[in-house]
């Protein structure tokens, strides 16, 4: 094989490989698509890596919450430089801070240690001087070299064992903080002439960029050691649509406020489609047959009943106890999104107490004021504190009857986890039988259902139970549903 013949099926095997990681994350990449990145990727200058990347996102990255992971694959598929770089980075200054002090490569001891040492007091204090300058000036060649130095000074984790990484951004850091620099950098963006708000602004922008290089240079030598296939799979997080409610961070939560919108117009689209598509009733056979004795009984024509309106009205019963609050606010944002597939919405939510939240949503309602309303509003579902999906139910009952009719849609909305407490299962079978449909969402994953005081599988028994553990599973339901 010639040189050129193996370089060609090289960079072949690592486009397949990308293209695969990034469907295993969760982007949907088509053969079209794959094909379409091959044609543009002829068509560039591999020289300039930038222009690479952005033709490759061009023809595989369709929606704007995908293209995060798209980076960070990316980078480890196809990594800007290998190692310290050309030259070892680091190596190179080290070696110029003992030069300019006019002392050999390990330099002069400072108290007991050397100057120049990957990583003690004085390295520390000077890295973390350079890099505070760095983010005040906002110099992202300088931050995009100090994120490859501060992994290799203070990050490294020789002599491990097997199976365990030499490379660690946590410990990096840990070790330099560079969130406790905001201060510094908020009074020099003042000093050059920034308001106090934009200054604190961007200082969180720079400090939380910086990091991300830092994670991803942490990534990328990862990969070096164990390839970027392994990194791929453990080391990155589903896209947004896929990462579990449960799972969340609160910058996570953030990006999902973000989505429910266009999540929610999306499918009211495509059901607003089917409902057109579908809006004919049955078949009108008398009328068709009459039609077709002008045509000499050849039904040419075909005529149908008019079709009933059949929309239901929503009744919403949501756990809002620890993680799945999350969860079930999430799913109440999407479902009054959709309220006009539906004559009528109300939603309650419960700890081991129930309390009518529907006042909350307001037509045109913002969402962060909507979610705060919701999270002060959790005191009101709780007497005792401690989750209690019998006396919940028991209590909904009780006390608002009226919402449930031949006409309603019941949807129950939590972990089935009631802290082994009795759970009035003929309750929840009395309401599912004067609905006209039930269903219950579960985020916890199916394996570990009917653990420790999950009931999961005893209330599945009475209403239908769905396992919707992040937004991509949770529109799917919204679809079939509706």
């Amino acid at each position: 094989m010639s040189p050129d013949t193996s370089r060609h099926s090289g960079l072949l095997d690592r486009h397949i490989a990308f293209l695969e990681a990034l469907r295993a994350a969760g982007l949907p990449v088509s053969l079209a698509e794959d094909l379409d990145a091959v044609a543009v990727l002829t068509a560039l200058d591999w020289s300039d890596r930038r222009v690479v990347k952005e033709g490759y996102a061009a023809a595989v990255v369709k929606r704007h919450q995908w293209r995060p992971t798209f980076d960070a694959l990316f980078d480890l598929y196809f990594p800007r430089m290998v190692g310290e770089g050309a030259g070892g980075r680091l190596e190179e200054s080290l070696a110029a801070e003992g030069a300019e002090s006019g002392e050999g490569a390990e330099g002069a001891a400072v108290d007991g240690e050397p100057r120049t040492a990957r990583d003690n007091g004085a390295a520390l204090q000077e890295f973390r001087e350079r890099l505070e300058a760095a983010l005040v000036d906002g110099d992202q060649e300088a931050l995009d070299a100090l994120a490859v130095e501060m992994v290799a000074r203070f990050g490294a984790m020789p002599g491990r064992g097997p199976g365990l990484s030499s490379w660690s951004a946590y410990t990096a850091l840990q070790r330099v903080a560079p969130g406790e620099l905001v201060e510094q950098i908020v009074a020099g963006l003042m000093a050059a002439g920034r308001s106090e708000e934009e200054a604190d602004r961007l200082a969180a922008r720079r400090v939380g960029g910086f990091t991300r290089s830092v994670e991803s240079d942490a990534r990328r030598r990862i990969g070096e050691e164990k390839g970027p296939d392994h990194v791929a799979q453990a080391a990155l997080r589903p896209t947004i649509d896929r990462l579990d409610f449960l799972s969340m961070r609160r910058s996570d939560l953030e990006e999902m406020r973000r989505e429910i919108q266009p999540l929610a117009r999306r499918l009211a689209t495509r059901l607003t489609q089917q409902h057109h598509a579908h809006r004919r009733g049955p078949l009108d056979f008398r009328r068709t047959v009459r039609a077709s004795v002008s045509t000499g009984g050849v039904p040419l024509t075909t005529y149908h009943k008019p079709k009933r309106p059949h929309r239901s009205e929503l009744v919403v019963l949501c756990d809002v106890s620890g993680s799945v609050a999350n969860f079930a606010q999430f799913t109440l944002l999407l479902v009054f999104a959709l309220r006009d597939q539906f004559t009528k919405v109300r939603a309650f939510t419960f700890i081991d107490h129930v309390h009518e939240v529907t006042h909350h949503f307001k037509p045109g309602a913002d969402v962060v004021d909507v979610m705060t309303d919701l999270a002060a509003s959790t005191a009101h579902a709780a007497l005792w504190g401690r989750t209690n999906y019998g006396r919940a139910l028991t209590t909904f009952a009780e006390r608002h009857a009226d919402a449930i009719g031949p006409r309603t849609a019941l949807l129950v909305l939590g972990d089935a986890r009631s802290n082994y407490s009795d759970l009035n299962i003929d309750v929840l079978a009395d309401l599912a039988g004067q609905c006209r449909h039930a269903w219950w969402l579960n985020p916890e994953h199916r394996r570990h259902w009917d653990t420790g005081d999950s009931a999961a599988s005893r209330y599945g028994e009475v209403v239908p139970m769905v396992e919707c553990r992040n937004l991509t599973q949770l529109g799917e339901f919204v679809h079939r549903a509706l």
